[in-house]
Order: C-alpha cells, then sequence, then structure tokens
C-alpha cells in the first residue's frame, strides 16, 4: 500500500510499506517532474525494521527488493533507473554484490551507477543503494 503526500510545488513525497520506514528526517523518495529521487536503502526487513541477512548477496537482495518497493510506489520500476549509487562496508564484497545487482538490472537499458567503499553504514548495514528514475 502507498502513501504519497503531495508538498508544494510539484513534489511529491513517496512512502510504501512493502519498504522499511525512514529512520530519519527523510523521504524513502521524492517525485518531482518527470524524476523520482529515492533514498539510500539499506537491508531491513519492512515488517521488523531489523537487518536482513549477514552476508553481501542476502543483503544486496533486501536492499534492491526495498528500492524496487519504494519505486514502484512513485509510479517507476527498475527499468526506468537512469542511476544507482551502492555503498559498501567492504569494497572487497564488489563482486559478490555486482551478481546480485545484475539479477535486478539487466539488458539494454543499464542504469550508470557509482559503487564505493564507505567508513560504515547504518545498522552495521554491508550495503545501501539509492537510485533516480525517469518517470516520462
Amino acid at each position: 500500500m502507498q502513501d504519497k503526500n503531495e508538498t508544494g510545488g510539484g513534489r511529491t513525497l513517496v512512502a510504501t510499506k512493502q519498504a522499511p520506514a525512514a529512520i530519519g528526517p527523510y523521504a524513502q523518495a521524492n517525485r518531482i517532474g518527470d524524476f523520482l529521487f529515492t533514498s539510500g536503502q539499506i537491508p531491513l526487513d519492512p515488517a521488523t525494521g531489523e537487518l536482513v541477512g549477514t552476508e553481501i548477496k542476502a543483503q544486496t537482495k533486501q536492499a534492491l527488493g526495498n528500492l524496487k518497493a519504494i519505486l514502484e510506489a512513485g509510479g517507476s520500476g527498475l527499468g526506468s533507473v537512469l542511476k544507482t549509487t551502492v555503498f559498501l562496508a567492504d569494497i572487497a564484497d564488489f563482486a559478490a554484490m555486482n551478481e546480485v545487482y545484475a539479477e535486478y538490472f539487466s539488458g539494454e537499458a543499464l542504469p550508470s551507477r557509482s559503487a564505493v567503499q564507505v567508513g560504515a553504514l547504518p545498522k552495521g548495514a554491508l550495503v545501501e543503494i539509492e537510485a533516480i528514475a525517469y518517470l516520462g
């Protein structure tokens, strides 16, 4: 079930119970014009708010599932993603993350992507993924 709130100026906050609620003062996504900007998604179970899995493949799958739910709540989908940013707690996990990522993004309409190692992620997550999608 989705919940969209018009904020004025053509911007709509997007939220869905199919992805974890924001754990701070931010929105799951903002839709403005023909674009949807998601917040970074870590591998939290939407029902419990708990971290899913202890290894990178399981965590990447959950993070991408959360991202997909938010994109769909905003009227988009994985096929409309233009750009992703992947934050990794350990860059050595890149290849394993990439295997799972390729299950969600494939074909000719691949998004641009950056992947970087960070010092730490919320709740001790191994991965966080954000996206920008085109709605037009």
